[in-house]
């Protein structure tokens, strides 16, 4: 692993315990209302099938599970302990023969190309090595007409909200992972993180340079998320 990747697995391994109850505190309570956006412009169909990346604990696999229906789902990530974790959710909604969990990195998807109607990844983007590599690697295991979709936090650009909230996220959420999760520089991490990653327009210009069509980017929350969805050509590429 390199040095970003190293330091990532170790933030998670550590916070998985307390990483949905830190969600609500990250997301101002909004996680799962941007969840339910997305599902609902996603339009999974029945039998569909799909792979969520950086899948953590595993809210958002269950969520593509339940709108299938019968379609198999695999959840992909690279920290077991958050897969143990979400390993207790899927058995307990009754899930495991549907849902396939894996430990694998988002950067070498081990599936052939097409093979999913949809790539998710969930507030994992801005954590990986290389979010252009791993773009690549969505676009190529959905099959053609299939959609690649991320869930992420972004930046605000709306004042005096941008402020209040880059307040919040650098000073106080290290101070709360402190408190709550006993994680001080596992949630200093978090603001870093968001500070190289793109804007909202950046990403889906990255979104069509990838290849992607008919590329959507929602801000959600004043803009402190965003979802970017993006469709793989007919012709495969």
């Amino acid at each position: 692993m390199d040095s970003k990747e190293t330091h990532v697995h170790a933030v998670f391994q550590k916070i998985a315990p307390q990483y949905d109850m830190m969600n609500d505190l990250l997301s101002f309570r909004q996680h799962k209302a941007w969840r339910k956006f997305t599902m609902r412009k996603m339009g999974v169909r029945p039998g569909e099938t799909a792979i969520d990346l950086c899948c953590g604990t595993c809210d958002w696999t269950l969520a593509i599970a339940k709108a299938s229906g019968s379609g198999k789902v695999v959840g992909l990530d690279f920290s077991q302990a958050m897969l143990d974790v979400g390993q207790v959710k899927v058995d307990e909604a009754g899930l495991r023969g549907q849902i396939t969990l894996v430990q694998g990195n988002a950067m070498e998807l081990p599936y052939p190309d097409n093979s999913f109607d949809y790539a998710t990844i969930g507030f994992g983007l801005r954590n990986v090595p290389d979010l252009h590599q791993v773009l690549r690697e969505m676009q190529r295991v959905v099959k053609p007409g299939g959609k690649v979709v991320c869930l992420e936090l972004s930046k605000p650009t709306w004042q005096p909200f941008k402020s209040i909230y880059y307040f919040y996220f650098e000073r106080l959420l290290p101070r709360v992972g402190k408190l709550v999760a006993k994680s001080y520089e596992q949630y200093k991490w978090l603001p870093e993180s968001l500070k190289a990653f793109p804007d909202r327009n950046e990403l889906a210009d990255i979104f069509r340079k990838t290849g992607l069509e008919a590329v959507s980017a929602d801000p959600l929350t004043g803009g402190i998320a965003a979802l970017h969805i993006g469709t793989k050509g007919t012709d495969g590429r």
